[in-house]
């Protein structure tokens, strides 16, 4: 998969190998082709509501907390998952103003601009009940038939930026009340995990919960966080 994204990126540029555009690459630290391979480079498996698990747990430590909730899904892909965080908090909380707020984040930026315009295929909305379908979302019609959209109203709650977790420092508006990290430490080394988690800690309330991918395990990684099963973390009160 990702061997064909690169061709496709030398087709574009008139190349005929990898040593000449890995030499451009190299040539020019600040090209916007830096942008271009990095988007080739990431992988983008995701879907409403996968690891449906989570989901209640966010629902009801959102109903315990006091003043606006905040989460920041962190490798947000084509918005699934903020979408579906959204919906969560939506249901919960409901929509009045300053309640809630969702921040996305991905460190490309092709699929970001296909989660900003909050278009889907119907078919890949089957985990959602008939009424979250009919409440936050507009069918297409016409030649748009078979897509929908979200609808403005929950699209208002959810902001979306470019955000590199290797970076020393993350420009996101936190803290926040929990923070989706799913599926995204697996393909990193422990002491990148390590890395990242710690820039995490002064980012969560106290008692907020990281939510982690059902394959990735941080129990003996970082002592400020504790499991609390299902693959959700907890930040201790003291560690905040």
């Amino acid at each position: 998969m990702v061997y064909n994204r690169l061709v496709r990126r030398l087709r574009t540029l008139g190349l005929d190998d990898f040593g000449r555009y890995l030499s451009m690459l190299e040539a020019n630290q600040n090209s916007a082709e830096w942008q271009a391979f990095i988007n080739a480079l990431t992988t983008n498996l995701t879907a409403f509501f996968r690891e449906a698990h989570h989901f209640p747990i966010l629902a009801e430590h959102a109903r315990r907390r006091h003043g606006e909730y905040r989460v920041w899904s962190a490798a947000a892909s084509t918005g699934e998952e903020p979408y579906s965080i959204a919906i969560t908090l939506a249901d919960a909380l409901g929509m009045a103003p300053g309640r809630w707020k969702v921040f996305a984040s991905d460190i490309d930026t092709e699929v970001l601009e296909k989660a900003r315009s909050g278009i889907y295929r119907l078919s890949e909305l089957k985990t959602l009940s008939p009424q979250q379908l009919q409440r936050y979302f507009m069918r297409g019609t016409g030649p748009h038939e078979g897509l929908v959209r979200v609808r403005q109203e929950l699209a208002n709650y959810v902001e979306f930026s470019s955000v590199n977790l290797l970076e020393k420092q993350y420009n996101v508006p936190g803290p926040f009340d929990a923070i989706f990290c799913r599926n995204v430490m697996i393909y990193f080394d422990k002491t990148t995990q390590e890395d990242i988690l710690r820039r995490f800690v002064p980012l969560l309330k106290p008692d907020g919960l990281l939510f982690a991918g059902h394959s990735e395990n941080f129990s003996n990684l970082v002592r400020e966080f504790s499991l609390r099963g299902q693959t959700v973390y907890a930040l201790s009160k003291d560690k905040a």
